[in-house]
């Protein structure tokens, strides 16, 4: 798969048009959420494209109140076939041992690895994906930056990324053609500062 050629050839494609060619390719796709702010646009997209596709969530359980109802609003709305992973201790159990540790501290590794990175690993496991739907874009992160529509993760999964070159107010044009909710509290203890990178793409 020559990724520099598809990429350049998806560039002139819509959202809906990136996600019909990789579901038409894909025996296994998944989506993965967290339903932070512009999330709904891929959940919209990808639904529209293939209704019973497997959302992933992996839920922190540090979220918002305003992202739980988000969520839940988004899924009845949607119909969305999610599939919620947790990590294995509760918040208030590592409240007492651990903490929210700072991104400076040796144990803010320990924290991530049990809240987002453990139960997504344990997702990927579970449902072996061909093809993964994710909601990155150009202009979040350096790591951003430097891929495109079209990436591959060290295991040779296909990232695909329907939005890659939408700006927020691009979002905003989308969500607001098709009446979609947005919401803007939302909390990722793993990242403090926004234009840290999540931990799962790098």
């Amino acid at each position: 798969m020559n990724l520099e050629e598809l990429n350049k050839e998806l560039s002139a494609k819509t959202p809906v048009q990136i996600i019909e060619w990789a579901i038409a390719i894909a025996k296994a796709p998944v989506l993965t959420t967290n339903f932070r702010p512009y999330e709904v646009a891929i959940l919209h997209a990808v639904s529209q494209v293939k209704n019973d596709i497997k959302v992933i969530w992996c839920d922190t359980g540090y979220n918002t109140p305003n992202t739980y109802k988000h969520a839940e609003e988004l899924i009845d709305k949607l119909e969305l076939n999610i599939a919620l992973y947790v990590p294995k201790q509760t918040s208030a159990h590592r409240d007492v041992v651990l903490g929210i540790p700072n991104v400076d501290d040796a144990k803010h590794k320990i924290f991530t690895e049990q809240v987002k990175l453990e139960p997504f690993k344990r997702a990927m496991a579970e449902h072996t994906p061909d093809v993964w739907f994710t909601n990155l874009r150009k202009g979040q992160t350096a790591f951003r930056d430097s891929i495109d529509i079209l990436s591959q993760d060290a295991n040779g999964l296909l990232k695909v990324s329907p939005f890659y070159h939408y700006s927020d107010e691009e979002l905003d044009a989308y969500l607001e053609a098709n009446s979609l909710p947005n919401e803007f509290k939302y909390f990722d203890p793993t990242k403090v500062l926004e234009n840290r990178e999540c931990g799962l793409h790098s």
